[in-house]
């Protein structure tokens, strides 16, 4: 009997102390902010206990909600309980697989040598890089459909910790079903930065996920410092050429509005990009004719949408031919850098690598500035 006592009461003692553990943790304790320089949809903070909570603020266009998610480091799961109501999800980190829908997502889980925990992805045939190419032909990498009507079916076999997704509005009925099969899925916003800096830190955003912060860190500062210095290059220019943008798409040509990524790249390059005092920062619906007027002696002629050739150009439309920067060949176009099976490698890594971007269009529009580089996403027309 006596044996029986000290056991309970060595069994009361731990239960204790494991309770005084659990209730010792700091929860509430006063958050540190992540540094968040440029970008204006997501916010990160740190609290003393571990968890991560992370907001996104502008999940796509005009939105009026906001999502927020804890992460809770899974060596401290167990001594922690959060309330379900105060969170669109609860993850455990660093996660060991997960899902993402657009191709933008991809360049940062390889720059944070986390690629070989993407198991599944929206429209493969999309991707370019060639490391998830090579993990997609080998069935590392599941296809799972269209975003918009992602196979739910694919992701529930696949069981992912985490699905990324985007949407231009709270309504998706296939986020909704994973959710209520208790896969947690989280918005990200990246696409809605109007700076090309504020694009790239969208990286600091997976890094949670994976305990990568620090690397994540590094990684932008390369980036931020290698933008930051070829616009200061830019801004040494004695002159500032004049730029058109866009092309014609069934009778209306569409352009890249004042506020946007695209005229922020521009307007970095010293470049005087016509519409730059517009108020859009999606893009612009204007008549070849009301463009002809205002763009006629524009000196280049930037992003002709999917064009590659000046054939091309005067076989979908004569009225190029009108135009200065098509006549002088001074058209130059993102649409040849391609990967293997044809998706546009400026779409997928520009947002990542916007200081590749600036390199080239200055290299372009102030020929001598950087005499060394190669173009990697701009190159003239054939």
């Amino acid at each position: 009997m006596l044996k029986q006592l000290l056991f309970l009461s060595y069994l009361l003692f731990l239960c204790g102390c494991k309770q005084q553990k659990k209730e010792s943790l700091p929860l509430e304790s006063t958050p540190k902010n992540v540094d968040i320089a440029y970008a204006k949809g997501f916010s990160i903070e740190k609290k003393a206990s571990g968890i991560t909570i992370l907001k996104i603020l502008t999940p796509w266009p005009n939105a009026e909600a906001s999502f927020t998610y804890a992460l809770i480091p899974r060596e401290k799961q167990a001594f922690i309980t959060l309330d379900k109501n105060e969170y669109d999800a609860i993850i455990s980190v660093p996660i060991e697989n997960i899902v993402v829908t657009s191709t933008t997502h991809i360049p940062a889980l390889e720059a944070l040598g986390e690629l070989d925990k993407l198991i599944g992805f929206s429209d493969t045939k999309y991707v370019s890089s060639k490391a998830a190419r090579k993990r997609i032909d080998t069935g590392q990498i599941k296809e799972l459909g269209i975003n918009e009507s992602l196979n739910t079916e694919a992701v529930l076999a696949l069981q992912p910790d985490l699905v990324v997704g985007f949407g231009v509005s709270g309504s998706n009925s296939a986020y909704e079903t994973l959710q209520r099969s208790q896969i947690p899925v989280i918005y990200n916003g990246d696409w809605v930065e109007e700076t090309p800096l504020g694009k790239a830190e969208w990286i600091k955003f997976f890094a949670p996920f994976f305990k990568k912060e620090t690397e994540a860190n590094t990684i932008f500062y390369e980036i931020e410092k290698s933008y930051v210095d070829a616009k200061k290059i830019a801004e040494t220019a004695h002159t500032v050429p004049t730029v058109l943008s866009g092309a014609l798409y069934k009778d209306v040509w569409y352009l890249p509005g004042g506020k946007s990524w695209a005229a922020n790249f521009l307007k970095d390059a010293n470049a005087n990009y016509i519409w730059k005092e517009t108020p859009e920062s999606g893009s612009l619906s204007l008549s070849w004719e009301s463009v002809l007027v205002v763009a006629k002696n524009a000196e280049y002629w930037i992003g002709p949408a999917q064009f590659k050739s000046y054939t091309e150009m005067e076989s979908s439309s004569a009225h190029y031919l009108q135009f200065n920067a098509f006549k002088n060949k001074k058209v130059y176009t993102f649409a040849k850098t391609v990967g293997e099976t044809g998706g546009n490698l400026y779409y997928e890594l520009a947002p990542q690598r916007p200081d590749l971007v600036l390199k080239d269009l200055i290299h372009i529009l102030h020929p001598g500035l950087l005499p060394e580089h190669k173009p990697f996403f701009f190159k003239p027309l054939n």
